[in-house]
């Protein structure tokens, strides 16, 4: 058992769903200047359900808008009426109405809820990678041929793996012979003990003869993939949990991993010390140092780790304490392994998995680290760096773009081998998404609107907010889909999702967001500032059908919320039938529109209407043109003009 394969726990994973709208408080009282006056959109909508109306978009909505402001059990009643109408939902739904679920104690209905997302989705992140990359074996492809790889020339028949450079020197890990009178073996194994070896890089590029590194850092038992700072005079590795000629075991008996730093004073080695956050009971191993060594990344199985064994950030202070170690979270680790950190100068994350969709064993994958700290599209490097083996412990110098990885693939000369490479190219799979935030009615520009980027699980992978002209930017994955959620006071939340193809440089999404206080006045069609479906009778018909009750509750409510409002309504036909015939119906469907009003208390006074046929339809499908029927529907509306507010 390799020091590499030791990190391995059981865990059950937790996923938060982090999301964020803003909903505008309506001014109950009556706003009647300069002839406008304003309505809330998602309260019409809730009067309209509370009188008993079913619709399923309109339980989504209002769930959603409870849920994104968490409400939660307000956002329950509105789940619970969406899956009784129809129980069959998107995944997402289910989480939420999950979520919703436990804000009101019932936990035995959210864990049914639970065990439905799992089913969906599958029940483990490694499933629901695969589930949405089925197409993985493409994107490895495109991302491969990129790299020129040779033997190292420094291994043996032992493992050797876990490299890292000081003053161009090669330092890894090897379990070849300790050089003792009695090896030292790993009762595990029955192999040698890693110590730490050093390899002197020569101009052509080959490396010298392998000698032991510090026999002060190398002991009796693992030690591997050191680091240093760019100085050489601080060092972070490790090592089992053995200091000073002492070793740990945790409550099993095991002696698990440490994390341990040492000085160089006086060009020796000394002051080995382990680091605060190391337990006896769970491991730290692998350090990786970021760009401006201001944070410590590492793997680990301690207790909030997704998975077998997660990759964390710690900060470094400036007296040379630590901060409290931070799980890079669900979007790097899994519910499988995460190991092998390495931050390049250009603050790309280098890692190794088996938790993500891949050839084999451990595949070695990359993603931006954003200025924010987030990281952007996860992707694997492709062949022939990985392979169906493990392939793991990638170093690269983002200026001549050489480096160092280790597998264990076929032809190699020990269980682990270490590997040089040149990249010829760079990965050319990330790209730019970005828009423009307007308003759908006017057209103006959205400055200051939260824009956020999920997976397509809804899954938060960064947000930002528009600038003064309304634009966002996102790096995103090609090949991917993703959702775009838009967010600004006084608007309705957007959710638009996207497929990032590969052949365009920079992928566009312009988003239009709907006013939810919604401006009105004479001349308004409530149809659609209230987004009434624009087809309300069948064929030749003028009685009012279920689904037209439900969307003239939303007028009805609008003008018992404004009792002096006058409304005019206008029936209109398609072109099928004489003209004659469909001005009759549509007077008919006027008056049947007036009179279901009229029995719902509003006064005859205050409507208005008539039939306007055929004359003025929305398109071109007048008498002998050949349309379709979703063409011809168009044409069959209802519209309800505002005459007068007072």
């Amino acid at each position: 058992m390799k020091i590499k394969n030791i990190i391995c726990t059981v865990f059950l994973s937790a996923i938060s769903f982090n999301a964020a709208a803003q909903k505008g408080v309506l001014n109950k009282a009556e706003k009647d200047y300069n002839q406008y006056a304003y309505i809330d959109a998602i309260s019409i909508y809730e009067k309209v359900a509370d009188k008993g109306y079913k619709d399923e978009k309109m339980f989504q909505r209002l769930g959603n808008a409870y849920y994104f402001n968490a409400e939660l059990a307000k956002a329950a009643k509105w789940y619970d009426a969406l899956f009784s109408l129809n129980n069959q939902q998107e995944p997402e739904y289910y989480y939420r109405y999950a979520q919703t679920l436990k804000s009101i104690g019932d936990y035995a209905k959210a864990d049914k809820m639970l065990e439905a997302f799992n089913e969906k989705v599958k029940t483990d992140t490694r499933g629901v990678l695969f589930e949405k990359n089925k197409n993985y074996l493409e994107q490895i492809k495109a991302n491969s041929g990129r790299f020129i790889i040779a033997d190292a020339g420094i291994n043996s028949k032992q493992s050797d793996y876990g490299s890292t450079l000081l003053n161009n020197k090669l330092i890894f890990a090897s379990a070849r012979d300790t050089g003792n009178v009695t090896r030292s073996t790993f009762k595990w194994t029955n192999k040698s003990f890693t110590n730490l070896y050093a390899a002197q890089l020569k101009a052509d590029g080959s490396l010298e003869e392998p000698v032991r590194f510090d026999k002060k850092i190398n002991s009796k038992f693992n030690e591997s993939t050191p680091v240093f700072t760019k100085d050489g005079k601080t060092m972070y590795f490790t090592r089992n949990n053995f200091l000073k000629g002492k070793k740990g075991k945790d409550e099993k008996r095991v002696t698990l991993l440490k994390l341990y730093k040492a000085d160089l004073v006086n060009d020796k080695w000394t002051n080995v010390v382990e680091l605060p956050f190391n337990s006896d009971q769970y491991s730290t191993a692998h350090p990786a140092l970021s760009a401006d060594e201001k944070k410590l990344y590492f793997a680990s199985d301690m207790p909030g780790s997704l998975g077998q064994s997660d990759l964390y950030s710690v900060a470094i202070n400036s007296d040379g304490t630590f901060g409290k170690p931070e799980n890079l979270g669900a979007a790097i680790n899994t519910e499988g392994r995460e190991t092998f950190p390495f931050i390049a100068g250009d603050n790309e994350l280098y890692f190794a998995t088996d938790g993500r969709p891949g050839l084999g064993g451990l595949d070695i994958f990359t993603a931006k680290i954003n200025d924010n700290a987030s990281f952007g599209p996860v992707q694997n490097i492709g062949e022939p760096v990985n392979t169906k083996f493990d392939d793991f412990a990638f170093i690269i110098d983002n200026n001549t773009r050489k480096g160092f990885f280790s597998s264990n693939k076929d032809g190699g000369n020990g269980s682990d081998d270490i590997y040089k490479f040149v990249e010829t190219r760079k990965l050319n799979c990330e790209k730019e998404l970005s828009g423009v935030i307007r308003d759908s009615q006017t057209n103006e520009v959205l400055s200051g609107a939260k824009v956020i980027l999920l997976d397509d699980k809804f899954q938060q992978i960064t947000a930002v907010t528009s600038g003064t002209d309304g634009t966002y930017k996102f790096q995103v994955k090609c090949n991917t889909t993703y959702h775009i959620r838009a967010a600004k006071e006084n608007y309705e939340t957007s959710e638009t999702p996207i497929l990032i193809q590969p052949t365009d440089d920079k992928s566009k999404l312009d988003i239009k967001l709907e006013k939810q206080i919604k401006e009105i006045g004479i001349g308004t069609d409530l149809a659609k500032t209230l987004n009434i479906p624009i087809i309300y009778f069948d064929l030749d018909k003028s009685f009012i059908r279920k689904e037209a009750a439900f969307e003239l509750e939303k007028v009805l409510a609008v003008m018992k919320q404004y009792p002096a409002m006058k409304i005019d309504v206008r029936s209109h036909t398609d072109s099928r039938q004489t003209e004659k015939y469909n001005l009759t119906l549509s007077n008919k469907r006027a008056k049947a529109t007036i009179d279901w009003l009229v029995k719902q208390g509003i006064s005859p006074a205050r409507l208005t209407g008539r039939g306007y046929g055929e004359s003025q339809l929305v398109n071109k499908c007048s008498d002998n043109v050949n349309c379709t029927e979703e063409e011809h529907q168009l044409n069959r509306r209802s519209e309800f003009i505002i005459v007068s507010m007072q």
